[in-house]
């Protein structure tokens, strides 16, 4: 079990396989274990989503914010299980009670605070919250697996 309390890029791109346009975090601090995380996405008009979601009017897509809470809890397990470079996959099994509370817009810091309602072994299951500067944009339950190379 890992010590760690922050994965800067560097280490997420060595504990998940996602990159740019759809690596969806920046940072995760406030690590503590497997139990809980933020996640930082520095949300900017530059991705590819705001061409075409809303022209005009950009607005982050729920489905990807939801995303980026589930790379958080990636991260966070990854950090705390010790699975940098390991190839382990994470993949989605089911979003439940998901909710969108406040539109995420170029400029916005999307703060995720994840939570694990049970873990340990291959199923896992969250709770997230994604926050503007306080404000709750999105909340969810999510469950994923995880697929450690053999």
């Amino acid at each position: 079990m890992s010590d760690l309390k922050s994965a800067d890029i560097e280490l997420i791109q060595r504990l998940i396989p996602h990159r740019y346009p759809f690596l969806l975090v920046d940072r995760v601090r406030d690590i503590d274990g497997s139990k809980s995380a933020v996640g930082i996405k520095n949300v900017t008009f530059n991705e590819p989503h705001f061409m075409g979601h809303f022209p005009g009017m950009p607005i982050m897509p729920g489905v990807t914010i939801v995303e980026a809470m589930a790379q958080t809890a990636a991260v966070m397990v990854g950090v705390a299980e010790d699975l940098a470079d390991t190839n382990t996959l994470v993949y989605f099994m089911g979003i439940d009670r998901a909710r969108f509370r406040r539109k995420v817009v170029p400029g916005d810091v999307l703060e995720m605070k994840i939570t694990t309602r049970r873990g340990g072994g291959k199923v896992w299951k969250f709770e997230g919250r994604a926050e503007v500067a306080g404000e709750l944009a999105c909340e969810a339950e999510f469950t994923a697996m995880m697929d450690r190379p053999k």
